[in-house]
């Protein structure tokens, strides 16, 4: 009997987008009537003749293409790619949350589906009436849910609040019990996407490790994540997607290096974040992030080299009055601090105004390596109000910026400071002995 437990063969999905002319500022009753009238009208053409209307457009988008991929059972696969690579789109085709255009997906055995933590909870329900609804949601039968009832409410740590409505949960509350419920599927194959952005640092940890034991259960397991050290820990094998096809396919480190160099050889050097997941979100948002050297535009830097990071941001009203600070995260491969602009100085530069921009010196005196940037923004009273992960991806590259190659043959740690040496002669004491 063959061990593979998922086929996917030649698998396509295609959108089509509609654009339809915008010629007016401002609508009205009657501008609403006449629009309606008219895509009636539209479509009765397109039926008839076979064509748009002329004041539509289409667009034919392909989020996924010519998918060719066997997962063998027990295989913990990561799926790694940037923003719009087609991931999400993959998982929900496996999930048959939606249909392929072309192509076959053959599955055997029972599909679970951690896409959106939190799907199917009730505000009104209490926590333990949630327990049962979200399970049955997700696909456990009610005697699976009560025999790992108290196992799920240890995991969320909500003991006191189990009869409480859950529109009275915090934020964490809320993320902590819809995971615990999720993370207690006992199905052949686990479907995930992004879940261990959730919580809070310890509960991501806790998380982390559920996801362990899933993985060395011998289960089946499809992993989404932007966190590459996850990927790594989790992931036997991982696969790399771009513009909805796969770009590399081996195990889960070549598969993190590949995205990486990748990522680093497009040398992006301008990004527009506006839309990007955030981590934390409110009104205001950092609608942009570029990085140069003091000479040009550019991600690959010697080591010598300052890094120079100007970052555009939107304000709420309240906010552009007051002002509030930026910081900018510089993280190796596996998502560890390695400098970062977080201050309290009295003299960090505060923007104001509705657009604001503020540039940001980073020396480049660190190991040469690969890195990425994250970047938020603090309010006034050190709140975190902003805050995107994986912005830019930058180089330090072993040369000094007048040409010379960086010998580290003997270990510089992650930061070479720049040392300042103060030399004097020491006379040695007189002992008196002669």
């Amino acid at each position: 009997m063959s061990d593979i437990v998922l086929r996917i063969e030649d698998l396509g999905k295609k959108y089509v987008i509609r654009h339809r002319a915008q010629t007016i500022h401002y609508v009205v009753l009657r501008d609403i009537i006449a629009h309606n009238a008219r895509a009636i009208a539209g479509r009765l053409l397109e039926t008839v003749q076979g064509r748009m209307a002329p004041t539509t457009t289409r667009e034919e988008f392909w989020a996924l293409r010519h998918i060719d991929l066997e997962i063998k059972q027990g295989e913990v696969l990561g799926v790694i790619g940037r923003n719009g690579a087609g991931k999400s789109t993959l998982l929900k085709v496996l999930s048959r949350i939606t249909e392929p255009t072309e192509g076959r997906v053959t599955i055997t055995g029972r599909v679970a589906s951690l896409l959106e933590v939190g799907t199917g909870f009730h505000p009104e329900l209490t926590g333990r009436e949630n327990i049962f609804l979200n399970g049955s949601v997700l696909g456990m039968q009610q005697s699976e849910i009560r025999r790992k009832f108290d196992e799920i409410v240890a995991f969320a740590e909500v003991e006191k609040f189990l009869d409480t409505p859950v529109k009275r949960y915090s934020s964490g509350m809320y993320v902590r019990l819809a995971f615990a419920v999720a993370a207690h599927l006992e199905p052949e194959i686990l479907i995930v996407d992004e879940v261990l952005a959730v919580g809070d640092i310890a509960f991501q940890k806790k998380c982390l490790g559920k996801m362990k034991d899933v993985a060395g259960s011998g289960r089946t397991v499809l992993f989404v994540g932007h966190n590459i050290s996850a990927v790594k820990t989790l992931c036997h094998t991982g696969i790399v997607l771009k513009s909805g096809e796969i770009l590399f396919r081996g195990n889960s480190e070549d598969a993190v290096e590949s995205y990486l160099e990748h990522t680093n050889a497009e040398k992006s050097y301008y990004v527009e974040v506006g839309a990007r997941p955030r981590r934390v979100s409110s009104a205001c948002r950092i609608s942009s992030v570029a990085v140069r050297s003091t000479s040009l535009n550019t991600s690959r830097f010697s080591i010598s080299e300052d890094m120079i990071f100007t970052v555009t941001a939107q304000l709420d009203e309240q906010s552009a009055q007051v002002g509030v600070s930026v910081f900018v995260l510089l993280m190796d491969v596996e998502e560890k601090v390695v400098l970062s602009s977080f201050q309290k100085d009295s003299d960090v530069p505060y923007i104001y105004g509705r657009t604001s921009e503020v540039s940001l010196s980073f020396p480049a005196d660190i190991r040469p390596d690969k890195y990425m940037v994250a970047c938020g923004l603090l309010s006034r009273s050190g709140e975190v109000i902003d805050w995107i992960d994986d912005v830019l991806q930058l180089e330090i590259m072993p040369v000094f910026e007048d040409g010379k190659p960086f010998d580290d043959r003997l270990g510089i740690g992650y930061v070479r400071p720049r040392v300042s040496y103060e030399r004097r002669a020491v006379q040695e004491p007189d002992t008196g002995r002669t």
